[in-house]
């Protein structure tokens, strides 16, 4: 084999496997360029927890708390973060006060106690009439069976109404018309509410000052005026919260007629039927009828409330 043979050989050997990279660069190349333009990249933008806004001033019951001591404004300011971050339970609040307050703010505005203790009762019963607590406080505005039955409400095997909501409202009214006598203010009237005045008398005395603010009360108590503020804040701003509720989507107030009944009724579900209406709604509208029965001996009169339906 001569020298020129050899010098070709060598150079094919060189130039092959040039070859194949080049061809798997362009190959690559022309792949790549056939795929679909990338699309942009969209940065979603991160979830932010913020604290809910603190009002500058605050009132409840025509009494301003005092916002500018510390343990005031961290008090106020845990009851905002507690409900403004329990959204489900707090739309559904949003949702429900018209219902009842529809039904509450005009007893509270006949017996003379201030408009904000509305936010009393979803502090103590989340506008539940059936709410019963696990030291067995019943109904809407949460009465123990001795104080009901001291202002007034009936409770027997077939009737309690601790689960009336007008009847209870206006037992719950003269009790803080009683606590007002004996305080001089709403704050303490609803801390008495919350810790009964025998309970609050007992810490006056103990802690020789007669001022919410000032008193240590046990974590309930403490906290209870502050929750119900807290619930008026939003309550009445909700879009502050970042609580966006159409209007349309708030539950609607629902119309009544009233049945007086003076005698036994021997079985409400056919009661019901005769209404025209089931006995599912019958007992969601008065929840104060404790049976399927009424006997009803001494002949007393009783109104029953049936919704009238579309």
């Amino acid at each position: 084999m001569n020298t020129g043979d050899m010098s070709k050989r060598k150079w094919w050997r060189f130039l092959v496997p040039v070859l194949l990279v080049v061809n798997v660069v362009v190959i690559w190349f022309i792949i790549g360029s056939a795929k679909p333009e990338n699309k942009p990249v969209v940065v979603e933008p991160k979830t932010e927890f913020r604290s809910p806004p603190m009002p500058d001033s605050v009132e409840f019951a025509g009494e301003w708390m005092p916002l500018d001591r510390f343990d005031v404004y961290e008090s106020l300011d845990r009851e905002l973060l507690s409900n403004a971050y329990f959204h489900s339970q707090t739309i559904r609040f949003i949702k429900l006060a018209p219902r009842y307050f529809s039904i509450i703010e005009p007893i509270l505005k006949e017996k003379g106690i201030p408009d904000d203790f509305k936010y009393l009762a979803i502090a103590e019963s989340g506008l539940d009439p059936r709410a019963v607590s696990p030291a067995h406080a019943v109904g809407f505005w949460q009465f123990m069976k001795g104080t009901a039955m001291q202002y007034g409400l009936e409770i027997n095997n077939e009737v309690d109404e601790r689960y009336h909501v007008v009847k209870s409202t206006y037992a719950a009214c003269d009790y803080m018309q009683d606590s007002y006598e004996k305080y001089g203010n709403w704050t303490m009237v609803a801390a008495s509410y919350n810790a009964g005045m025998r309970g609050v008398d007992r810490q006056i005395d103990r802690q020789k000052t007669d001022s919410y603010y000032n008193l240590l009360l046990v974590e309930e108590t403490g906290r209870y005026l502050y929750r119900i503020v807290a619930l008026k804040q939003i309550l009445e701003n909700p879009e502050q919260y970042n609580f966006i509720i159409p209007e349309k989507e708030k539950y609607p107030i629902i119309q009544t007629r009233s049945v007086e009944i003076t005698g036994s009724v021997e079985d409400f579900a056919d009661f019901a039927h005769e209404q025209g209406i089931n006995y599912k709604l019958l007992k969601d509208f008065n929840p104060w009828l404790r049976q399927s029965y009424l006997k009803n001996p001494t002949h007393k009169k009783y109104i029953i409330e049936i919704p009238v339906l579309n």
